[in-house]
């Protein structure tokens, strides 16, 4: 598809979603820096006020304006926090980590050894091309890339669970590069979340 093309596509939902002014509502934030590929937020509940008419929750400053509030609870239910982000992307036929999440995976980790009573299941994806066998392995190296990267950074071993999913459960149906994008995946789910 023509880089022009795409560009649009992306650029005027983004204009049109900005000149609503979506009062009182929130919008799930994106996972990638710079990156087509959607966040699959855990829609956990946080404990933070909502905003007011400025956009900001919190206690007033001497001037009078409104800033953020400190985040109190869980650091998993933090949606400013890496922890927020729990999809890891791949390429096309690959099983290697990309750097734009490393900082995501090192910060699992960290919360992974400083709560050790946390598991979490790493679910691994595939786009619908290829054989059913061949999807299933390539999701289950996808996360055993995760794994690997997760316990090299201080999660413990008894923490981690991995499961293919193969092609068989796609975050977003279509036969095009920007849903099999999305398809291509490793999932973060916490236990009891």
């Amino acid at each position: 598809m023509n880089t022009y093309v795409r560009l649009f596509i992306v650029v005027i939902p983004v204009l049109l979603m900005l000149g609503c002014g979506t009062t009182g509502s929130a919008i799930k934030g994106d996972d990638t820096a710079g990156s087509s590929a959607p966040a699959e937020e855990s829609g956990a509940a946080s404990s933070v006020a909502a905003p007011d008419d400025s956009g900001f929750s919190g206690n007033a400053l001497s001037d009078g304006s409104s800033a953020p509030a400190a985040f109190s609870g869980d650091p998993l239910d933090d949606p400013s926090s890496l922890l927020s982000k729990r999809v890891i992307y791949f390429d096309y036929d690959r099983s290697s980590v990309k750097p734009q999440y490393r900082a995501v995976i090192e910060a699992h980790a960290a919360y992974m050894a400083d709560h050790p009573a946390a598991r979490v299941t790493l679910e691994g994806h595939a786009d619908e091309r290829g054989s059913r066998e061949y999807n299933m392995a390539l999701g289950e190296r996808r996360a055993q890339a995760v794994r690997r990267l997760l316990a090299l950074q201080g999660a413990s071993a008894v923490q981690l669970d991995v499961v293919s999913f193969g092609e068989e459960r796609p975050a977003v149906m279509g036969h095009n590069e920007m849903s099999w994008e999305r398809n291509r995946r490793v999932e973060l789910v916490y236990a009891g979340r």
